[in-house]
This record gives C-alpha cells, sequence and structure tokens, in this order.
C-alpha cells in the first residue's frame, strides 16, 4: 500500500464541527428564536385577546400589545445581543447552559403572565427580567473594567423600573397613564439604537460595500444622541407638546443629517447593510412624524409605528440575521430568505404608517395587513434559523 507523502502527512487536520444542540451555547441562540416566534404570533395573540378569547388580563388590547413588543420582543432581542457582544467585548464569560435557561425561563413567565389575572406575580416577574439581564452583562463588564459599555447596565435597570411603573399605574396603586411608561420605554430602546447604530452602522457599511466612506462627525453625533436624551426627559416630566414637538423636529434634522453621511445610497446591492440603514431613517420618519403629533397636526399612532415596525422591526431583523450568521460560521450574505424578510417588514412599516395617514377609512385595513405582513417576515426567520439556532457552529468554535 501505497504511503501518502511526508507534507500531507504532516498537515495538520481542521477540527471536525462539533455535534449537537447548541441553543445553550450563546445568549443570542434562544433569545433569538423565543423573540421570532413570539414576534410571528404575537400579532395574532393581540387579536384574540381583543376578541376576548384569551383568559383575563388587567392589560387589555393596545396596552398588551405594546407591552409585549416593547418589553417581550424587543428586551428579548436586546438580551441576545448583548449576551453575545459584551462576550466580545470584554473577553469574559455570559451565561450559558443552566443559567442561559433560567434567563430564557424568566422571559417565557412574563409573557405567560401578562395575560392571567395575577397582576402582581406579572409585574414582577416582567420587571425582573431586564435586571437579571443587567446583573448578566454588569458581572463580565465590571471584571475587564469595561467603562464604556456600563451604561448598558444602567439603562436596563431604568427599563425594569420603567416596567413596575406602568404594572403600577395599571393596578391603580398611583395614577400614572400606563402608555407614559410605554413612552418611556421607547425613549430608551430609540436611545440604545441610536448608540448601537452609530457605533456599527458605518462600521458594517464600510466593510461590507468597500468604498463607502460612510463617516461620523463629532457634533452630529452630540445632537443625535442628546436630542433623543433629552426627549426622554421631556416625556418623562411632561413638558407641553409645542416643546416636545421641538426636539423631536430637530432630533430628526440631526439623525437625517447622520444617515446622509453614511451615504445609504450606495448599499442598495448589500442587503445585509441596506437594511440597517432602511431601519435607520424610520428613526428619522418617527422623530419628525412625532414632532407633528406634537403640533396636532397627526395622530401620535403613525410616529410611534415609524420607530416599532420600521426602525425597531428593520434593525432587529438585520442585527438577528447578521449576528445569527456570524456567530454561527456562516458568510455574511444574504439568501431570498433573508431579502425577503427584509422586504416585508419594510413594507409592513409602509403600510403600518402611511395606509391609514392617506385615508382614515384605510385604517383598519393597514393595521391588519401590516400585522399578516410582519407575522410573515418573523415567521420566515424563525423558520430559516431554526437550524442555524440550535446547531453548533459550522467552524467548529465555541458559541
Amino acid at each position: 500500500m501505497n504511503e501518502l507523502p511526508l507534507t500531507r502527512r504532516l498537515q495538520p487536520r481542521a477540527p471536525p464541527a462539533a455535534a449537537g444542540f447548541a441553543l445553550w451555547n450563546l445568549g443570542f441562540r434562544p433569545f433569538y428564536l423565543l423573540a421570532s416566534v413570539f414576534s410571528a404570533v404575537s400579532v395574532l395573540l393581540w387579536a384574540a385577546q381583543y376578541s376576548g378569547w384569551l383568559p383575563s388580563s388587567y392589560l387589555q388590547g393596545p396596552l398588551w400589545h405594546g407591552h409585549e413588543m416593547l418589553f417581550g420582543y424587543t428586551l428579548a432581542v436586546i438580551a441576545g445581543f448583548l449576551l453575545t457582544a459584551v462576550r466580545a467585548w470584554t473577553g469574559q464569560p455570559t451565561p450559558t447552559g443552566v443559567p442561559l435557561m433560567a434567563l430564557a425561563a424568566l422571559w417565557v413567565l412574563g409573557r405567560v403572565l401578562v395575560l392571567t389575572p395575577l397582576d402582581t406575580a406579572a409585574a414582577a416577574v416582567n420587571a425582573a427580567f431586564p435586571i437579571a439581564l443587567a446583573v448578566a452583562i454588569g458581572i463580565p463588564l465590571a471584571r475587564s473594567r469595561n467603562f464604556r459599555n456600563y451604561f448598558f447596565v444602567g439603562l436596563l435597570v431604568l427599563m425594569g423600573g420603567l416596567i413596575l411603573a406602568l404594572h403600577l399605574a395599571a393596578q391603580g396603586v398611583f395614577e400614572l397613564p400606563p402608555r407614559l411608561g410605554l413612552l418611556l420605554g421607547l425613549d430608551v430602546v430609540l436611545f440604545i439604537m441610536a448608540v448601537m447604530g452609530g457605533r456599527v452602522i458605518p462600521m458594517f457599511t464600510n466593510n461590507g460595500v468597500p468604498g463607502t466612506r460612510a463617516t461620523r462627525h463629532a457634533l452630529v453625533e452630540t445632537l443625535a444622541l442628546g436630542s433623543v436624551m433629552l426627549l426622554f426627559v421631556a416625556d418623562l416630566l411632561q413638558w407641553h407638546p409645542a416643546v416636545i414637538a421641538g426636539i423631536a423636529l430637530i432630533g430628526a434634522i440631526a439623525h437625517g443629517v447622520r444617515l446622509l453621511l453614511w451615504r445609504s445610497w450606495r448599499t442598495l446591492a448589500t442587503p445585509l447593510v441596506w437594511i440597517l440603514h432602511a431601519a435607520y431613517a424610520w428613526i428619522v420618519m418617527h422623530l419628525a412624524l412625532r414632532g407633528l403629533a406634537g403640533l396636532g397636526w397627526l395622530g401620535e399612532s403613525f410616529a410611534i409605528h415609524a420607530l416599532t415596525v420600521g426602525a425597531i422591526g428593520g434593525l432587529t431583523l438585520g442585527m438577528m440575521t447578521r449576528t445569527a450568521r456570524g456567530h454561527s460560521g456562516r458568510p455574511l450574505v444574504a439568501d431570498g430568505f433573508e431579502l425577503a424578510m427584509f422586504l416585508l417588514v419594510q413594507i409592513a412599516a409602509i403600510v403600518r404608517v402611511f395606509g391609514g395617514m392617506v385615508s382614515p377609512g384605510l385604517y383598519m385595513a393597514s393595521v391588519q395587513l401590516s400585522g399578516m405582513l410582519w407575522a410573515v417576515a418573523f415567521g420566515l426567520y424563525a423558520v430559516r434559523y431554526w437550524p442555524v439556532l440550535t446547531r453548533s457552529r459550522l467552524d467548529g468554535k465555541p458559541g
């Protein structure tokens, strides 16, 4: 029998890809899967609750829907992203295995309890989740002295406080519009998106579309982030609507200039990049519509859904796709599934925001059509990424 040449025999073999169930190997895996499945069915659950088909709950109809999309879906995506990113930023471990299962179970329990009359338990569990997440990322951040990202811990604690305030207001413990808790929560998520968008979108743009030369300007960055922080203060203190409108319109201009500096028009051939730009454009739209709503020119719902469907939906779907591909050893190239998901969520935002604006008679139809488009987009993600999120990395690396 002929032996292999010595040079071939001495070449190290590539390590075989690890086999087995990998859902609890890293934070993005369970939380992206839970978020996508829940997001796909939540509109149907909302309709069922609104029709009286689900058990009685003290969070009814639109309040339940807003609570779950913000503190359920969006917070799950933030959890998956931060548990994964903090490990990369710090080189320190974040929860895996049983601790990660416990964190995911806490989130699931919160989704169940808000459908029941167990208001005290629902309040406690839902407020506890962002606090637990703050602890989970705070420990590695503190160990590594990663001062730059400590603010995420503070924002998560703030989210826990807002959730608790919303529930206590809904229970009549004190007089406060429950929707104020949702509005402030949206402002916090807007700030997180503004910060992370400013960090990653220019970088991903320049890496994914060479020659784009996306740039940042110090004054524009200050105005963009400062306007969002000021908007939170204005909402918290319930300033005059005209003042809030002025802040929102200034913010729209600052974020619009920021987006122009990123040269979005050069990304159209790269779906994994343009979806981030399209989502960020909805932040500009949200702030512009928020300003017009403050002046009494249109309903606030249009501004809110520009942020929730357009910005949050687009940015979370884009980041869930990109990070799942990157952290599973797959190429950062979108296929037909991803392109369909991105287009569906963008069309859902257009229909939801502009359908009822064009004609009040189309409002209900726009809500229903947008909901279906959203559900299909996230249902596609769940189906497409189920094997990606539950199986080990293709390159055999941990995570």
